[in-house]
């Protein structure tokens, strides 16, 4: 950052997001720089401005973690912050010299500009009534973008249903629906007799759809959709997503990377330096980064390579409908594996270490672990560890980047499998950490 330079700065919905926000105008004013506050907005709208006027820019969001908790994703002028940056962050917080009394200060404010590209972006990238006679439910809930995303999709020619309204923050995670939220989309799902229900994490990063039936398709298969759906020939996405990816044939080129944003963009730029053209990056969790300028419904879509739920949401929701399918029925042509996912909270970063190193390390400890469950042919220690068994069936552990928990991801042949390989991964797993 160059002192006397700009600062852009957003934040989500909860409680404690204007205080920290505050906080950050007085410690870049403090360093010779001038905020400016976009006030409430979407991570992706607000990274899409920072790149545009090209600003380092501030989110304050804990995107899907309790309320009672918060935090800063950061921008530099050129997109999101990779693992150097993210290193020398971490160096100077243990180094910084924090004054004793902070004065919260106010910034400049410019709270439309950004919502307003970030508007025209969305509803420019499918025709006027591209959704006409669909019925699409809204669940709102604390979302940052869920004013916006009513609109949109309302633009578009959708009949919109709001309904989950929440003046309390909501931590939802994409990759770990709750069944309090699970529930409230399938009454209104029954209520309202929807064709989908879609929604989006804290700060709108992440999607989430689910289909008529009120089956949450999971945020790998959305980024397949989504990839398929701009003509992709390349996708860069973490050792986590489905690998259905590859079975499903549609793509020329699949990277396989680290679990996180930043991963996926440095494989973005080796795709290009390998001559893909259109690129797709996505996570499991559903984040959607457009790595190249592509083509949507025959319109031009300019490179986001940020985490973007919009994109995802629209660009399903619109093939669905240009195909003349059912959600459930469009989701069944991709070749991907029943899969779910779970965690096990309060497990220490250091706990999981120990645990993932000995599945690694220690044949009998990791004998013990999936005998009965799972006949390992394969270990993958890209990101964590993803041991394959003799049927393809899949069972991943790994530790969560932001929260004290350990994740589990399991593949296997139906829904019934995959959710008893979970729930006994999850078991199994919960016994052997408390024996380390």
């Amino acid at each position: 950052m160059v002192p006397g330079g700009t600062v852009l700065v957003g934040r989500d919905l909860r409680a404690s997001s204007p205080v920290v926000a505050r906080f950050c105008f007085a410690g870049l004013t403090g360093e010779g720089a001038e905020p400016l506050d976009c006030g409430e907005l979407s991570t992706p709208a607000l990274a899409a401005r920072a790149m545009k006027l090209g600003l380092p820019a501030i989110m304050v969001t804990g995107s899907h973690i309790p309320e009672d908790r918060n935090g800063l994703k950061f921008y530099r002028p050129d997109g999101e912050i990779d693992k150097h940056d993210e290193a020398a962050i971490a160096v100077a917080e243990r180094t910084a010299k924090l004054p004793e009394n902070v004065t919260l200060a106010d910034a400049k404010g410019d709270h439309g500009a950004a919502l307003d590209d970030y508007r025209r972006r969305a509803t420019s990238m499918l025709g006027p009534g591209a959704l006409k006679v669909m019925r699409i439910g809204v669940y709102e809930h604390s979302s940052v973008m869920r004013d916006l995303l009513v609109e949109v999709l309302s633009a578009l020619g959708a009949e919109v249903v709001p309904f989950g309204r929440s003046d309390v923050f909501v931590p939802i995670d994409t990759e770990a629906l709750s069944a309090a939220d699970a529930q409230i989309c399938h009454a209104a799902m029954r209520q309202h007799e929807l064709d989908a229900v879609v929604s989006t994490d804290g700060d709108a990063d992440r999607p989430l759809i689910a289909d008529e039936n009120g089956a949450f398709l999971r945020g790998d298969l959305l980024g397949a959709m989504t990839a398929a759906a701009v003509g992709a020939d390349c996708v860069v996405t973490p050792i986590s997503s489905n690998s259905g990816i590859e079975r499903c044939g549609r793509f020329a080129m699949i990277k396989r990377t680290r679990i996180g944003s930043p991963y996926v963009i440095e494989g973005m730029g080796i795709a290009r330096a390998d001559g893909a053209s259109t690129i797709v990056g996505f996570e499991a969790n559903g984040g959607v980064l457009l790595g190249s300028d592509a083509q949507l419904a025959g319109r031009p879509l300019a490179a986001l390579p940020t985490r973007d739920a919009m994109l995802p949401i629209l660009a399903v929701l619109w093939t669905a409908k240009s195909q003349g399918k059912p959600l459930s029925e469009f989701a069944s042509d991709y070749s991907f594996a029943a899969a779910k996912a779970g965690r096990l909270q309060g497990v220490s970063a250091e706990k999981s270490r120990a645990f993932l190193a000995a599945i690694e390390a220690d044949g009998s400890f990791r004998d013990a672990l999936v005998t009965g469950i799972l006949d390992v042919r394969a270990l993958d220690t890209t990101d964590g560890v993803r041991l394959t068994g003799e049927e393809g069936s899949v069972l991943h552990f790994r530790a969560s980047g932001n929260a004290p928990e350990l994740r589990c991801y399991v593949e296997a042949g139906s829904e019934d499998q995959a959710a008893l390989l979970l729930e006994r991964g999850l078991a199994r797993s919960r016994q052997h950490l408390n024996r380390l």
